[in-house]
């Protein structure tokens, strides 16, 4: 086995499969508002030649819906300004094998406009941002992702036949640590792990839970970036996989009544090589670690659409889900929004806040603009939560609604330092559309309510 299957490829060896025939398209990917791989197939060798020029994309994608439907109201494209083209530049560090699209390779890229300025809302950028903030203050940050889906049984056209009702999960009980899936299971799990460590972006485990069809996926720490990159490879990677296994994963946040998905954001910081987190004791807290809680604690709920971007995601924060309810923090406490998890140097927050449908570049830029929001503001950390924080009344309530998150965003001025105004007036237009898409439809819990009974 080489061990370049498990990292990603340097131009040269490109250039060598490229010539051997082995890989002869490259899908140059830019990451859309809703953390989605968008870009061209180009023929490899062309690609090759041009280095590093890239290609052209038109702005709508970085100021656009679900549905990819032009929209007016943004600044960055529009009919105002024809939907101009932006350059999608190859971050030559990222490319990666994909053995379930054959002869093709997916390069990440970084958007800038045509005069060559990064494009200030593309969700790589925002990370960037918040990664460039922390290095101001000395430190860096390290990201385990910690990933639920739901997998149902046939693929998305049977899906979408049947109105995305009825469906069948892929097994029919809670599964949680089980090791007696299966043995289509077994196979599904064996081609995703495999497709992930040919792509440079290996898990570390893959495990069903408790809910009919749910699973979970967890992956080493690495830089933000990096593990923001495995997680989107593994995203078009399980997609493409399960679709051949007659099979469709969501990941929604709460797809049905009562089940939920979440993306759990592991962070710890470092400086000069070494963890500034490590403690024993959560009564001898380093003061890094003090102050990350604080900030989190204090910033995030100003940030809400970076990690809650749909009317769906405010479905998942219900009592005693394992979803937050409010901004508390804990040792080893899973009722909360900021669990103090690990030992010594292995010590890290887990913020459990965003849910499965999050764009994790900025949900990641959402936890690390909180942490620099301790660093330079040095609030006050409040005690930590012992038992059910579900049942702490005093502490800061998530918002009910997507509504109620836009307004708290816009008028933040934690927003705005954060990530600069333009960018929370992008992303508040976006809001605004996730909004506007379902008002005027009748849900379809009413209509099983009140049909034969109003």
């Amino acid at each position: 086995m080489s061990t370049h299957d498990s990292r990603c490829l340097t131009v040269d060896e490109l250039s060598s499969l490229v010539r051997q025939g082995a890989i002869d398209t490259v899908a140059l990917a830019a990451v859309d508002l809703y953390g989605r791989p968008k870009g061209k197939r180009l023929n490899a060798a062309p690609f090759l030649e041009r280095l590093p020029a890239g290609a052209e994309m038109c702005g709508y994608v970085l100021a656009t819906d679900y549905a990819m439907t032009p929209l007016p109201g943004f600044d960055l494209a529009g009919w105002h300004n024809g939907f101009g083209d932006l350059r999608i530049v190859p971050e030559l560090h990222t490319i990666r094998r994909l053995i379930y699209d054959p002869g093709t390779v997916l390069v990440f890229a970084t958007a800038l406009h045509v005069d060559g300025r990064p494009v200030d809302v593309a969700p790589r950028q925002m990370l960037q941002r918040q990664i460039n903030r922390l290095a101001e203050h000395g430190y860096q940050a390290r990201l385990g992702v910690e990933s639920e889906a739901f997998f149902y049984k046939g693929g998305p056209e049977r899906v979408r036949g049947r109105g995305f009702r009825h469906l069948s999960p892929v097994f029919p009980h809670n599964a949680d640590y089980a090791l007696d899936h299966s043995p289509g299971l077994v196979d599904f799990f064996a081609e995703i792990r495999e497709a992930l460590r040919r792509a440079g972006a290996p898990a570390e485990a893959i495990k069903t839970e408790g809910a009919p069809g749910q699973v979970e996926t967890t992956w080493p720490h690495a830089d933000p970036m990096t593990a923001c990159d495995n997680y989107t490879v593994y995203k078009h990677a399980v997609r493409h996989t399960a679709t051949r296994h007659r099979m469709t994963p969501t990941f929604m946040a709460a797809p049905y009544t009562g089940l939920a998905s979440g993306l759990h954001l592991h962070v710890s910081l470092w400086r000069d090589g070494a963890p500034v987190f490590d403690t024993d004791s959560a009564q001898d807290m380093p003061e890094p670690l003090h102050l990350a809680l604080a900030g989190s604690i204090a910033a995030l709920p100003h940030l809400v659409p970076l990690y809650a971007p749909t009317e769906n995601s405010f479905l998942r924060y219900r009592p005693h889900s394992f979803a937050p309810v409010n901004y508390t923090y804990g040792i080893d406490n899973r009722t909360t929004a900021f669990r103090v998890a690990g030992h010594g140097e292995h010590t890290r927050i887990e913020t459990r806040l965003a849910g499965a449908d999050a764009n994790i570049y900025n949900a990641v830029a959402a936890v690390l603009a909180g942490f620099v929001y301790g660093l330079e503001h040095q609030p006050k950390l409040p005690a930590p939560c012992s038992g059910d924080a579900y049942e702490d009344r005093a502490a800061t309530r998530v918002p009910r609604n997507l509504e109620e998150a836009l307004f708290d965003f816009r008028e933040s001025t934690v927003a705005g330092e954060a990530l600069t105004d333009p960018v929370v007036a992008h992303y508040a237009r976006a809001v605004e559309v996730e909004i506007a898409a379902g008002q005027g439809q009748v849900p379809g819990w009413q209509r099983e309510r009140g049909f034969l009974h109003a």
